[in-house]
């Protein structure tokens, strides 16, 4: 791996004058007089996103914002089988406590590492009887201010390839993971490939295998006599409401994910519409202001490889002849890695707790009364919470991590 170059967020003048006179430019749909939500991103609402871009947005002071929040920003060349190195942009925030737990906090689409600046400051704090983490969060490659992938077969292996072995040029042989969508699949992976390294992981959008009689029998009698509670069945009711009405753009980017980029890369309006939809549709009725989701958004609009590179992923994931089963093989059991696992009620896939012991040795687990996809930006409480608990003294991956037990004492 290359050097580690210090990193600071400052997107050249002319793209933002060309955003601006892009924007100047757009020319909105048509609308049902009675269309809502089930249709889209209402029209009234980028008309009003749209006007706050143009209008009243000033790029520059959330790009300042953002460096302050994400403290020590870095990029380096790390290498990864096939491809050679890309140039990954990552928040490398240490504590000061001597023992501090490394941490790899890992996002999904459409977020970024801005999600991990919520939770970034407990964290790396620690005290009060709190373990303290460093934490390492990537921008993914393709996405935000990494490079993308050239050729086609950059997969969930290659980005769980490329975060181990930037936590291996840190100085980390050892390791935590955090991580959701994306984050679940590429963590996971990473316990798979690297069960000597990623000692534990903590996940939400947990996925598992549905339990089968030859792979699990003792968890497929227990589903078979179990009832489901109120909340799991309400997450089941919501899992089957994303997969009729909510699973477009998975299918888009899965098999024509090209197709879409031209609009992507062209219309920032098409850019924020597609974006804005799901953040609306997979929170809990999180209060997103119009700030926050402008910068959601031109995070993907300034990215070093185009919006496009992101969602190239959804169609190598499923196209991934050396990993067939992804969802079967992440969803099962992962040996050698404690696990901890978050529930929140408007996640998108919230299976019955049964079903994720087959997943490996879960020594956490919560349930929270709020929340939803994008958990570590709607409910931080909750994340750092979780984590305090279960790395913690007494929780279950307590000294999981040898050396790093989160406090300035082994005791």
């Amino acid at each position: 791996m290359s050097q580690v170059q210090e990193f600071s967020i400052s997107v050249p003048e002319e793209d933002i004058d060309r955003l601006k006179q892009k924007l100047s430019l757009t020319t909105f749909p048509d609308e049902l007089d009675d269309s809502g939500w089930d249709y889209g991103a209402p029209l009234a609402d980028i008309k009003r996103l749209h006007n706050h871009w143009l209008n009243n947005y000033n790029w520059r002071t959330h790009e300042q914002q953002l460096n302050r929040d994400a403290g020590s920003q870095y990029t380096a060349d790390v290498p990864v089988e096939g491809f050679g190195s890309l140039n990954v942009h990552f928040v490398h925030q240490k504590s000061k406590v001597k023992n501090a737990i490394p941490l790899l906090f890992c996002h999904g689409w459409p977020g970024s590492f801005i999600e991990v600046l919520k939770i970034l400051p407990a964290l790396v704090e620690g005290g009060n009887g709190a373990p303290a983490f460093h934490v390492v969060a990537p921008s993914l490659p393709g996405y935000g201010f990494s490079e993308g992938a050239k050729k086609r077969g950059f997969s969930t292996a290659q980005y769980a390839e490329i975060c181990h072995n930037l936590m291996l040029s840190l100085g980390y042989p050892t390791y935590a993971t955090q991580g959701g969508d994306t984050g679940y699949f590429v963590t996971r992976l990473m316990g798979l490939a690297y069960p000597t390294h990623c000692l534990a992981s903590h996940i939400n959008t947990a996925a598992p295998s549905w339990p089968k009689p030859h792979t699990n029998p003792l968890l497929f009698a227990q589903f078979l006599v179990t009832p489901f509670s109120a909340a799991e069945r309400a997450g089941l009711e919501r899992l089957k409401w994303f997969e009729k009405e909510g699973m477009g753009y998975f299918k888009q980017q899965a098999t024509k994910p090209q197709t879409l980029g031209y609009a992507q890369a062209d219309s920032p309006v098409g850019l924020l519409a597609w974006i804005y939809e799901k953040l609306h549709d997979w929170t809990d009725d999180y209060p997103w202001t119009d700030d926050e989701v402008i910068t959601w958004v031109s995070i993907y609009w300034f990215s070093r490889a185009g919006p496009t590179a992101a969602a190239r992923l959804y169609y190598e994931a499923t196209h991934d002849k050396n990993i067939p089963d992804l969802f079967q093989k992440v969803g099962g059991w992962v040996p050698g890695v404690k696990l901890g696992i978050a529930h929140f009620p408007k996640e998108l896939v919230n299976l019955p707790r049964l079903w994720h012991q087959g997943m490996g040795e879960v020594v956490f687990e919560s349930v929270h009364e709020s929340g939803g996809h994008f958990a570590a930006w709607e409910r931080p409480d909750a994340i750092v919470d979780d984590l305090r608990k279960m790395f913690g003294k007494g929780g279950g991956a307590f000294g999981v991590v040898e050396g790093c037990s989160g406090y300035n004492s082994e005791g």
